[in-house]
């Protein structure tokens, strides 16, 4: 007796089931935005050997003590200054037992290492010129980038979207049909610039020789369209 039921059920999911899906066009759009750097990080410190602790811990904080008033005399905000590391660690003798000996404690290096934002990139040089005289002797790199990134970010998801539609349109007019309404747009990836040497625009300083170049900004978006009728 429950069979018509059930046939029922089923003819009503036929009659009123999912209709055929929808023909879209689905492109990637990319965009790149080039822009020339207006500010740097560089990373910076002491290192200092010695037979204490005491004496190494003591050597790299007041050069790092030295250093910290030149960049403030320079113009360096306190916002732009932070301690990226601090490290005290044993120097190790016989440490690799080939001697046959135990291993024992032989000195001590002690680190301070500094972030510093430099917002005056004709200053650059001369900072990194003045840091080094006044004893800092680790140097962990240089990264160049933009105080506000958002309006570069902005052109870039622009250009994103153009090269979508450039791309939507083209295999529309290839397919011979028209091109409908747009279903969705998904943002994909980061916007992180990548340093691009097409344009070496800024020497910083006759101190230490610093090259900006330019930073490229990019975009990616994935646009489905719809087919006209």
């Amino acid at each position: 007796m429950r069979f018509p039921s059930v046939l029922a059920v089923i003819l009503s999911f036929a009659l009123t089931g999912p209709a055929v899906a929808e023909a879209t066009i689905t492109v990637t759009g990319e965009g790149r935005v080039a822009a020339a750097p207006d500010m740097a990080t560089i990373i910076l410190g002491v290192t200092a050997q010695a037979k204490e602790a005491a004496d190494a811990l003591r050597d790299t904080s007041t050069r790092t003590a030295a250093m910290i008033k030149a960049l403030r005399d320079a113009g360096i905000a306190d916002a732009d200054l932070q301690t990226s590391n601090l490290s005290l660690n044993p120097l190790w003798k016989n440490r690799s037992y080939s001697s046959g000996e135990a291993p024992e404690i032989d000195g001590f290096a002690a680190s301070n290492m500094l972030s510093v934002r430099v917002r005056d990139l004709t200053a650059l040089g001369g900072v990194l010129d003045q840091v080094v005289g006044l004893g800092a002797n680790s140097f962990n790199g240089l990264n160049f980038g933009l105080v506000d990134m958002q309006p570069v970010q902005d052109d870039a998801r622009r250009a994103a979207v153009a090269d979508a539609l450039r791309k939507a349109q083209l295999y529309a007019d290839a397919a011979g049909v028209n091109l409908g309404a747009v279903i969705s747009i998904n943002e994909a990836g980061g916007y992180g610039p990548r340093p691009e040497f097409l344009e070496q625009s800024m020497r910083a300083s006759a101190d230490v020789p610093i090259e900006a170049g330019e930073l490229g900004i990019t975009a990616s978006v994935t646009m489905v369209f719809a087919i006209g009728d």
